[in-house]
């Protein structure tokens, strides 16, 4: 079952992130002392008591003004207020009811949804039942003294929220593939979002930096059995850093970057029109780093001319610049048209798989003597060779190997990419990194190993593959 909804709905600027962030338990939102700096709806999930829920913050709401941003900002609250089952009215305890809150609440009145109001700021508990009396004459009913800073006040608010949720059942389990896209500004993340999801979900605008919140959104594919979770994460461009003022769009970057972190496959955007530029190049950097699965996506192939060699030539320039994500399939699409853009969820599936497999020891035992019997590994002049005794699958996500050596100093840079290169030659790992754990271990340590053990595995004995 779908958990409930609370919209967070107010002014600019009366706290409704920090009021977000205090449900969540941690700061998820973007919290700036300037107006309008939450822009998308975010979705937090929160809990009071027994109760589970997801708490929505939305762009501040002014109706007089038709600037750049703010009708799309009432477009994302009223979208929120449309799915939610209940909506908290955040005003400004400090500041008193204002005209907007006005024009607010008599909107508020004509929406089918029930509404707890709160007024923050009110940071003195005796201070604060003055200032909440002041917001009776909106007609919302008890007006809620809090403050979202210091949690005053919050737990009578939530106990009132929860009586007006719906009953809930115990929620089962979803399995979900966490899906982050990143790129710079303006090369159609939030319109590739919107595409995939079906509705207006993030906000797009011809101005780059428009996205600043890490944007979380759930999409479904099949039915059944066979339905597939997909959490699509749209982030904030990634600028350079002379660009960035501290501010708003720094937070904005972070949180792209920890989007990445989280994720379990990364949707590198890049723009056609531009190829690969040097922000480019260090997300694909921080997405290696962070070990995860990736899907390269060049968007806007639409406006490119092309001919039978313009994709190979595109290729060998991707190649070129981040030829350590080789791995990565490539994919080239037009998130206007629509152009080839299931095929990146398929791209997808087919890389989290990877990233999530393991393999049996004994399947990885075999890759090594293959690659062993057709390249030995180097001799030194002295005559000491290097030798493989046996290698193991430590961990998935990413697939990490520990392999275990009599001198890992024996093994240079090439024989250790041509082992890498024999691995995903007969194992796959399409999509993923791999990471090889290169281990000195002397033959009478493993035999001891082995002898204080209830039995030597068959696949890891001891044995020279090298």
């Amino acid at each position: 079952m779908v958990l409930p909804v609370v919209a967070i709905i107010g002014r600019p600027n009366v706290g409704k992130s920090m009021f977000v962030n205090r449900l969540a338990g941690g700061r998820q939102s973007i919290v700036y002392d300037q107006p309008g700096v939450t822009r998308d709806r975010t979705y937090q999930p929160a809990f009071w008591k027994d109760r589970e829920f997801l708490a929505v913050d939305t762009g501040g709401l002014v109706f007089d003004d038709d600037t750049e941003f703010l009708p799309f900002i009432r477009e994302q609250a009223m979208a929120a207020l449309s799915e939610a089952s209940a909506a908290i009215f955040v005003v400004d305890g400090q500041m008193g009811p204002t005209e907007g809150d006005q024009e607010i609440a008599s909107w508020m009145r004509s929406q089918n949804v029930p509404v707890v109001l709160a007024v923050n700021k009110c940071e003195s508990p005796d201070e604060g039942i003055v200032q909440a009396a002041q917001f009776w004459e909106l007609g919302l009913g008890e007006p809620y003294a809090i403050s979202a800073i210091r949690g005053n006040g919050t737990g009578e608010l939530l106990d009132e929220l929860v009586e007006l949720l719906p009953p809930t059942d115990e929620l089962e389990e979803l399995g979900e593939c966490r899906v982050a896209i990143v790129g710079r500004p303006n090369v159609g993340k939030s319109s590739m979002l919107n595409a995939f999801v079906g509705e207006a979900r993030s906000i797009v605008s011809p101005i780059s930096g428009t996205t600043r919140d890490a944007i979380d959104m759930v999409v479904t594919r099949g039915e059944g059995d066979n339905e597939k979770r997909y959490r699509l994460i749209d982030t904030a461009g990634i600028r350079k850093k002379k660009n960035v003022d501290f501010g708003p769009e720094f937070f904005g970057i972070n949180r792209a970057f920890k989007a990445i972190k989280r994720a379990d496959v990364v949707l590198l955007v890049i723009d056609a029109l531009d190829g690969v530029t040097e922000q480019a190049q260090k997300l694909a950097g921080r997405i290696e780093e962070e070990g995860r699965a990736c899907v390269i996506v060049v968007n806007k192939w639409d406006a490119i001319d092309k001919d039978s060699h313009t994709i190979y030539e595109f290729d060998k320039k991707i190649e070129a610049k981040i030829h350590f994500l080789g791995w990565a399939k490539r994919l080239y699409v037009s998130a206007m048209t629509g152009q080839r853009l299931p095929n990146i969820l398929d791209a997808v599936d087919v890389a989290v798989a990877e990233h999530r497999r393991r393999v049996s020891t004994s399947v990885v035992n075999e890759v090594l003597e293959d690659a062993v019997s057709w390249h030995t590994p180097p001799t030194t002049r002295q005559g000491r060779q290097g030798r493989i005794y046996y290698g193991t699958q430590v961990k998935a996500q990413p697939p990490t190997f520990a392999l275990f050596l009599n001198d890992p100093k024996l093994f240079g840079e090439s024989y250790r990419r041509y082992i890498e290169k024999q691995f995903r030659k007969n194992l796959g790992y399409d999509g993923t990194p791999i990471r090889l754990i290169w281990r000195g271990k002397s033959v009478r340590d493993i035999e001891r190993g082995h002898s204080s053990s209830a039995g030597p595995n068959r696949a890891t004995k001891v044995r020279y593959l090298g």
